[in-house]
């Protein structure tokens, strides 16, 4: 697993953002990320705007553990349900049925990207919200993305409202997305 360096004051201050409609960028495996709460559609309307990203594109989801995406993980078959779990935490994202979360989320689609990703400060995130969180690569469409602070904040500048400290992992670049049940590599 890879480190990361915060401390519990930070998180605090990004949940408290969070809960308040508020967007983070925060480090993971292979770049920075930004986040909101999924269930708040005028955090991710933001999200898509300063990333000038299509809406019906659909955005990550990530969670601290798998048992977060059970309802979505259990509409697959056992053999792919044991195949997602196994990969996580990691860096792999996979494409999976879903009722549950937002059209803002999901591109009017009915699937969703979910992954617990290998970095203990976003996993942290998520279990201090209690919640699952959008959590897209930290850049406008079409350019890289952010892969330290500074990139994130000459990017983004007043646009996010939290930067959190820390650093990415050992990874290159963002996860790679699969979809569970064709198995197909998206990217």
């Amino acid at each position: 697993m890879n480190a990361c360096v915060s401390n519990a004051d930070d998180i605090a201050t990004a949940v408290e953002v969070l809960r308040n409609g508020g967007i983070i960028a925060h480090a993971c495996e292979g770049v920075w990320g930004l986040a909101c709460d999924p269930w708040n559609a005028s955090a991710v309307s933001r999200i898509l705007s300063i990333k000038c990203r299509d809406a019906d594109k659909g955005l990550i989801v990530i969670g601290h553990d798998s048992k977060v995406f059970d309802t979505e993980i259990k509409e697959l078959e056992l053999t792919e349900q044991e195949m997602v779990r196994k990969s996580w935490p990691g860096h792999i994202t996979w494409i999976v049925p879903s009722t549950r979360f937002p059209t803002t989320v999901t591109g009017s689609r009915s699937t969703i990207a979910i992954r617990v990703p290998d970095h203990k400060q976003a996993r942290e995130l998520c279990e201090r919200m209690d919640s699952p969180l959008v959590s897209t690569s930290a850049n406008v469409s079409g350019k890289p993305p952010a892969k330290t602070r500074t990139e994130v904040q000459e990017t983004f500048g007043s646009l996010v409202d939290l930067v959190l400290s820390g650093s990415i992992g050992c990874v290159k670049g963002p996860s790679t997305i699969r979809d569970a049940i064709s198995g197909a590599r998206l990217r």
